[in-house]
C-alpha cells in the first residue's frame, strides 16, 4: 500500500495534465469503446467501424463514502474474454450465444479510495457498471450523483417517451411509462413535461445509424434511473427518481453494501435497426436470482375489463369469458380489479372451480397499495403489507390460481424496486406468475426472475378504449414498440381487437383505424410470453373466420426474431420462429401504401400462408410461393398489415 501511495503522489501531476486512454473492441471488430482519463475526470466514447456514435460522455460517482467524480487516477486495467450459452424461454431469443471482451479499469481518488468501472463490448453492444469494494471501514454506501452521459453528434435526432410529473394523472398514479412518444425531433427539443426521458431510448445519428440506450440489472439493491433533460453539446446524463415519486415515501439516492455494483447501462449500437430489434443485452449482463421449483406455462388469454370494463367484473359474465377462452384453446383468463367487491373470496373459490372444469387456469387483479396514491379498485393494501401478501398468495395457491396482476406503482424509487422484488420472491413461493401494470420497465427482469412475465410500461391499449386521438395514433405507436420499448423487454399491450367498436357490443365509443389483419400482425409484432388479447366472445360470430382461426393458432413465446425492415413511427416488418414454424409479420402506420422489399432467406423456396388486406381493408387469405433467393415484396394499406406464415 506504501508504494502505491508513493506511485500516485509522483503520478499525479503527469497524470492530470495529459489524457490517457484504453480502448476494447467487441469481438468483431467493428465496435469500439475508448476509456479516457483528462485532467482527472473520466469520460468514454464510442465509435462503429470507424464513425462516432458517442463523443466523449462523461462518467463517475459521488458517493456517501467518497468521491469519484475528479481528481481521479488510473491504477489498474485488466481485460478478458467473456462466452456464454444461456436459455431464455420468455422473450425474443430461447437460445442466447454470449460473446463478448470486457474490461476492468480501476481508478482512484485522492483520498485513495478505488472504484472499478466494468465494460463488455459485444459486436453491437455496450454494457457497463460502477463496481465498489469494501474500504475505508465502510459496509455499505449512498450513491448521491450518477455522473455518467450520453453526448451524441450534433445531426442525431430522437425517439423518447418523456417522463411525467409525479404524482399526477388519474388518482395521482404518475409516473406509470404510458406517454406518448415523439418521433424524429431534434435534441434540442424539450420533452413534454420537463423531467427528462423515460427508458429506453432510441437515438438515429444522422446517416451513420441508431444507438438505443436503457438499462438492466436493476432489483431491490438499487433505484431505476432516466435520461435527464438535454443538456447541451448533444449531452444526456442520468437522472435519478424524483423525491415526490410515491408521494414522497422512499429516498432518492440509492444505497447498496459493499462490495456491490450499480445497475448496467446498455447502449446497441448499428448502422441498420437489425442490432436493435435483435439485442439481448439486456439479459445478456445479469444472471437468475432466485431458483424455482414450480413450472410456470406460458400461454393466451382473454380478460373481459378491456371492452366489457368494470361492469363486467361479476360472476356471470366472468363465465362467458371463461367459456370463450375455452373456446379459443387458450389457457388463461384474467380478472380484473373489483372481483373482492363484485365477486367476493368465497364465490371466487367457486369459480375458479368452474373454470378448471374448461381447463382454463386464472389470474386475479391486485392493486400495489393503497398509501401512495389515491386507488379505490380492490383488492387494495395486500401486496405492499409482507404479512397480507403471503397469506393472500397461500389462499391463492390453494384455489389453484397461477397468475397476478399488479397495478399502480407510480415510482421508480429503490423501496419501489423492493417492493417489486418482494412481490416476486413471495409470488414464486406459492408458485404464482406476476405481471405488473401501471409500472415502470422490466430490466433484465425475465432472466433475473423466473415468474416474471411482463410489464405494460406503455401506453397499452385501454387508453384506445378512453379516447379516440389513441385509436387515431395506434398504428403509429405501434410501428415505434418493436424498435423502442419491447426492444428490451416484455410488453404486455393487451390488444389485437377484433371489434370495429371499442365498447362491450361493438356499437359505440371509440372506433378503431387500423385493419383486422393489421390487430393479428400485432399479435405477433409485440412480445410477451403471457398475452390477454383485446377479444369479445361475440368475435365468435361476428369477426371474420381466418382472424379467429389465427388467433387461436398464433404464439406467444418465441424462439427467434429477425429484423426485416423498417424506421419507428412509418412502417414495421418482423420475423419470429416458434419452434420450426416462422411467422412474418407487418404494419403500414402511414398515411400512403408503402411497398415493402423483403429478402426471407429462412422461407427461401418455400409455400407460406399470407393473410393480407383487399381492396376494401378486409382479411383476405391465400398461398404465395416465397423464391429461392427468398426475395418477395407486397404492399401494405395505410392502417393495414398482413403476416406470413410458415
Amino acid at each position: 500500500m506504501k508504494k502505491f501511495c508513493l506511485w500516485m503522489a509522483g503520478m499525479a501531476i503527469s497524470l492530470f495534465s495529459a489524457a490517457e486512454e484504453v480502448k476494447i473492441k467487441g469481438p468483431d471488430g467493428s465496435l469500439e469503446l475508448a476509456f479516457v482519463i483528462t485532467e482527472g475526470r473520466l469520460a468514454y466514447k464510442v465509435n462503429y467501424n470507424g464513425k462516432v456514435f458517442l463523443s466523449s460522455s462523461p462518467l463517475g460517482l459521488k458517493t456517501s463514502m467518497g468521491d469519484f467524480s475528479h481528481d481521479l487516477l488510473l491504477v489498474n486495467q485488466k481485460t478478458s474474454g467473456i462466452t456464454e450459452e444461456y436459455t431464455l424461454n420468455r422473450s425474443k431469443q430461447s437460445r442466447v450465444y454470449y460473446k463478448a471482451n470486457e474490461l476492468v479499469l480501476t481508478v482512484a481518488n485522492t483520498q485513495k479510495q478505488t472504484l472499478d468501472i466494468i465494460f463488455r463490448v459485444s459486436n453491437n453492444d455496450v454494457a457497463f457498471c460502477y463496481a465498489l469494494p469494501r474500504q475505508s471501514g465502510r459496509a455499505g454506501v449512498t450513491v448521491l450523483q450518477e455522473l455518467t452521459g450520453f453526448r451524441f453528434p450534433l445531426q442525431t435526432t430522437t425517439f423518447l417517451t418523456p417522463q411525467s410529473v409525479a404524482m399526477t394523472g388519474w388518482k395521482r398514479t404518475k409516473p406509470s411509462y404510458e406517454e406518448p412518444y415523439k418521433a424524429g425531433a431534434s435534441m434540442d427539443t424539450p420533452s413534454l413535461y420537463g423531467k427528462g426521458y423515460t427508458f429506453p431510448g432510441l437515438f438515429r445519428v444522422g446517416k451513420e445509424g441508431w444507438v438505443l440506450v436503457s438499462e438492466t440489472g436493476v432489483d431491490s439493491r438499487y433505484c431505476a434511473s432516466r435520461l435527464s433533460e438535454y443538456q447541451s453539446d448533444g449531452l444526456y446524463t442520468i437522472a435519478f427518481p424524483m423525491a415526490e415519486e410515491n408521494d414522497g415515501n422512499g429516498t432518492v439516492a440509492p444505497a447498496f453494501a459493499l462490495p456491490g455494483q450499480t445497475p448496467w447501462r446498455t447502449l446497441t449500437v448499428g448502422e441498420t435497426l437489425r442490432p436493435v430489434v435483435e439485442t439481448t443485452v439486456p439479459w445478456d449482463v445479469v444472471k437468475p436470482l432466485y431458483e424455482t421449483g414450480h413450472v410456470y406455462k406460458f400461454g393466451k388469454g382473454t380478460w373481459s375489463w378491456i371492452l366489457w370494463q368494470d361492469n363486467s367484473i361479476n360472476y356471470n359474465d366472468q363465465v362467458r369469458y371463461i367459456d370463450f377462452a375455452a373456446a379459443m384453446g387458450y389457457e388463461y383468463v384474467l380478472i380484473d380489479n373489483w372481483w373482492d367487491k363484485n365477486i367476493g373470496h368465497q364465490q371466487m373459490e367457486s369459480l375458479v372451480e368452474y373454470a378448471h372444469s374448461k381447463n382454463i387456469a386464472v389470474f386475479l387483479w391486485y392493486s400495489s397499495s393503497g398509501y401512495w396514491n389515491d386507488i379505490e379498485q380492490g383488492p387494495v393494501n395486500r401486496m405492499d403489507n409482507p404479512i397480507l401478501r403471503k397469506r393472500e398468495m397461500k389462499w391463492l395457491q390453494g384455489l389453484g390460481v397461477k397468475g397476478i396482476k399488479v397495478d399502480f406503482f407510480g415510482g421508480d424509487k429503490q423501496e419501489t424496486m423492493r417492493l417489486y422484488e418482494s412481490i416476486l420472491s413471495d409470488a414464486d413461493d406459492f408458485g404464482l406468475m406476476v405481471l405488473f401494470h401501471g409500472a415502470t420497465l422490466p430490466r433484465g427482469w425475465e432472466r433475473m426472475y423466473p415468474n416474471y412475465v411482463g410489464s405494460e410500461a406503455v401506453l397499452a391499449s385501454e387508453n384506445m378504449v378512453f379516447n379516440q386521438a389513441s385509436c387515431d395514433a395506434e398504428a403509429f405507436n405501434a410501428s415505434l414498440h418493436p424498435f423502442i420499448r419491447n426492444a428490451v423487454g416484455s410488453m404486455e399491450f393487451g390488444g389485437s381487437f377484433l371489434n370495429k367498436r371499442l365498447n362491450k357490443n361493438n356499437d359505440g365509443g371509440s372506433v378503431r383505424r387500423t385493419t383486422d389483419v393489421f390487430q393479428l400482425a400485432a399479435a405477433v409484432l409485440f412480445q410477451n410470453p403471457v398475452q390477454f388479447f383485446a377479444l369479445a366472445p361475440d368475435n365468435l360470430k361476428d369477426a371474420a373466420p381466418v382472424c379467429i382461426d389465427f388467433m387461436k393458432k398464433v404464439p406467444v413465446t418465441w424462439d427467434e426474431i429477425r429484423y426485416i425492415d423498417g424506421y419507428p413511427g412509418k412502417y414495421v416488418v418482423l420475423a419470429r420462429r416458434h419452434k420450426e414454424r416462422w411467422y412474418v409479420a407487418g404494419i403500414n402506420a402511414q398515411q400512403q401504401p408503402v411497398r415493402v422489399k423483403m429478402n426471407l432467406s429462412m422461407l427461401a423456396g418455400r409455400p407460406v400462408r399470407l393473410l393480407t388486406d383487399d381492396r376494401k381493408k378486409a382479411p383476405a387469405e391465400r398461398q404465395v410461393h416465397i423464391g429461392k433467393d427468398g426475395l418477395t415484396e407486397l404492399v401494405v394499406v395505410p392502417g393495414g398489415g398482413f403476416v406470413m406464415i410458415q
